[in-house]
């Protein structure tokens, strides 16, 4: 393996820090090359001499000293005065036209010239003829010649020029080459640009590779480190992709009865549950050519694009077979066809999703290739896409429970210096509702904050401190509040407190403050329990909780205030999915306007009628109300207690749990609920004990 190793890198070209040069690079020297000869023809090509072109006074001096040879008039544009020998070697005032060499040295001059621009030739010929005569009244002016020597005076005056047509072999070529280099110097721009969009990643070659897919390969060369092994959690998940997986490894234990794997598995779920954290893993444990693209590379500023890269992607992975093709965030291009009937703004994207439903399952086979793809948004993924033959197995994602955040929580201190205080169990109970991003954000945030307060082990308060600061926002201690404010704020969750904790099916208190945290002026921290069904009566007793601070702040003060916002939202939701949705009211009935495909979305007609909305109107109104009364109830019944842990929460800001049982006691739930789990554990070890006896 190490000989191979060496002998691939002594056939790959590679620069001082052991990296294969880029072609970009490459291109940029030839570039550079080609600019450089071009500079040099024409430094060589061009006048060695300093400066050629004189004036008006310059030429008549030299035309009246008779120092020309001749005159060229070139092209009509310009003149070229030719100096002749005798004054070039007799004069120095011409010394500036002898030539040098690139060394500096004078070389032998066979012709010296002076250029003379001209406005117009017309102009130029009658300043000639001026010269002309001046010298003519020169030379006879008071010398009595005869006719024959003044006609001599006037011929030896006249001033001969010849034309000359003259053309540039440069200007010729550029001429020629001008529109070729126009054409080159646009494609050169956009290949600049596309390379720019598409990050200069794979396919990002410029504009010639735009169609080309941008998947990252993984393989024998380059290989994924994620495992199964850093997946806690999601174990029948893990069972699904593990059957997968297994099944290009070993293909004849499944084809020797006949059986087929299925084409394509859905990976769907919340955000931050591990979706694509599942796929990375595949990528890590297949011994096969893992593909991973985005929904989003397939979209670009050009039409036909994505459909090019759904052909491209696919014509790379039979190729490699047998292989997975992995497509995060599928969304992007699966949504269903036909929603938008105002515009043709999806046209790109549906073709792009035709395209795939072809490779997926058209005529052409796809033996060995598997796609997985990731999702959060499946409602609205086109039905065509999730049919029988394309994606088989729709693999659900959830948020974990309290044993699968341990084990996350397991995962994610395996690098972290820990304090023997912290307790992971303890930590999956504070963590309710939590996804396996939120409990990696956990981990790193503490250790940040022990980092923060020079501390030398992570301990189990900057566990806390750190689930407080993701769930509530940073503190704001420096925020000003009146002490009013104060207590009206320490009221209201005083209030929250005393009714959760008096209530059976209410969320129990773990922690309350005082201390502006983010948006809110106050918080309280619960431990919900872990439920898979909710009835009415666990409902209605979280909605008369929730309400119960605004009931505390009426009770006391006599007024409300605007603090109850939050309360007041989560409850006319919930209330409002109780009776329209879940069927829980009489009135309504066991009828349910909620869509789970999500295309009423679209709509904007109701599910029900006028009649009906007035009827979930005033269903949704009197539960909220009847809550609201029940829990000044409660609170009226315990005003004393409402006081003492109002006025201790105003005295520390920040109270918990052991705090609320001085003052209310415990709770008498909880017991009923420990003596629950106790008979339901003792009655499964009585039945796992029976059936050892039976099978004995």
């Amino acid at each position: 393996m190490e000989n191979n190793k060496r002998n691939r890198n002594q056939q790959q070209p590679q620069n001082k820090n052991g990296k294969k040069p880029k072609s970009g690079n490459i291109m940029y020297i030839i570039y550079s090359a080609i600019i450089l000869v071009l500079g040099i023809v024409m430094f060589m090509g061009g006048d060695s001499v300093p400066s050629r072109e004189i004036s008006w006074n310059k030429l008549e001096e030299i035309l009246l000293k008779h120092d020309y040879s001749k005159i060229k008039i070139v092209n009509r544009e310009f003149a070229e005065i030719y100096i002749s020998k005798e004054a070039l070697q007799n004069d120095t005032t011409y010394n500036n036209l002898k030539a040098k060499n690139l060394f500096g040295k004078e070389t032998d001059v066979q012709e010296a010239f002076y250029v003379y621009k001209f406005v117009t030739f017309e102009s130029f010929e009658k300043d000639l003829e001026n010269v002309e005569n001046q010298i003519i009244a020169t030379d006879t002016t008071g010398k009595g010649l005869s006719l024959s020597q003044k006609q001599q005076i006037i011929n030896n005056a006249r001033i001969d020029i010849t034309p000359e047509t003259r053309t540039d072999m440069f200007v010729e070529i550029f001429r020629f080459l001008w529109p070729f280099l126009l054409i080159i110097g646009f494609v050169v721009i956009m290949n600049m640009v596309t390379r720019k969009q598409m990050g200069g990643g794979a396919g990002g070659g410029g504009i010639f590779n735009i169609g080309k897919n941008k998947a990252q390969v993984y393989d024998a060369k380059k290989q994924m480190n994620v495992t199964f092994k850093d997946v806690a959690g999601l174990a029948e998940a893990k069972v699904e992709i593990m059957e997968i997986v297994d099944f290009l490894k070993n293909p004849k234990r499944y084809t020797t009865l006949g059986g087929k794997i299925p084409k394509g598995a859905l990976l769907v779920g919340p955000p931050g549950t591990g979706k694509t954290l599942l796929a990375k893993a595949v990528a890590g444990e297949a011994k096969v050519p893992f593909f991973s693209m985005s929904g989003s590379d397939f979209v670009e500023m050009f039409v036909g694009v994505g459909a090019s890269r759904v052909r491209d992607l696919f014509k790379d992975a039979k190729e490699k077979a047998p292989c997975i093709i992995f497509i995060d965030e599928i969304d992007a291009i699966g949504r269903a066809r036909g929603k938008n009937s105002f515009s043709n703004a999806n046209d790109e994207r549906e073709n792009t999703l035709n395209q795939l439903l072809t490779e997926m399952d058209g005529f052409g086979t796809n033996a060995g290739v598997i796609i997985l793809a990731a999702t959060n948004r499946a409602d609205v993924l086109d039905k065509a896409l999730l049919r029988a033959g394309r994606f088989d197995r729709q693999i659900y994602v959830e948020l974990p429970d309290i044993k699968e955040r341990e084990e996350i929580f397991t995962v994610h201190m395996r690098n972290l210096k820990l304090s023997p205080s912290v307790d992971k169990v303890f930590l999956a109970r504070q963590t309710p509702g939590f996804s396996g991003a939120d409990i990696a954000n956990v981990c790193n945030e503490a250790a940040l904050i022990a980092a923060r307060h020079n501390k030398q082990e992570i301990e189990k308060q900057d566990f806390l401190d750190a689930v407080d600061r993701i769930v509530g926002g940073l503190e704001k201690r420096n925020k000003v509040i009146s002490q009013h404010e104060k207590r009206v704020i320490a009221y209201h969750e005083s209030g929250h407190a005393s009714v959760s904790w008096l209530l059976q099916y209410a969320h129990p208190l773990v922690k309350v403050t005082i201390v502006p945290r983010g948006k809110s002026l106050g918080a309280a921290w619960y431990l919900p329990e872990e439920r898979q069904i909710t009835t009415y009566e666990q409902l209605f007793d979280e909605i008369t909780a929730t309400l119960a601070g605004r009931a505390s702040e009426e009770i006391v003060f006599g007024k409300i205030s605007t603090g109850a916002l939050n309360d007041l939202e989560r409850v006319s939701k919930q209330a409002f999915a109780m009776v329209a949705y879940y069927g829980l009211n009489p009135k309504i009935g066991n009828i349910s306007y909620y869509d789970s495909t999500g295309q009423s979305e679209m709509g904007f007609t109701k599910p029900f009628s006028e009649k009906t909305a007035e009827i979930i109107d005033i269903e949704v109104h009197k539960m909220i109300e009847d809550a609201y009364q029940r829990a000044k109830d409660i609170l009226l019944q315990n005003r004393d207690k409402l006081d003492k842990l109002a006025n201790l929460l105003v005295e520390r800001e920040v109270i918990f749990r052991e705090d609320l049982e001085e003052i209310y006691g415990k709770r008498p739930f909880d017991e009923e609920k420990k003596n629950e789990e106790n008979h339901e554990a003792e009655k499964e070890i009585d039945e796992t004990t029976s059936i050892e006896n039976e099978n004995n």
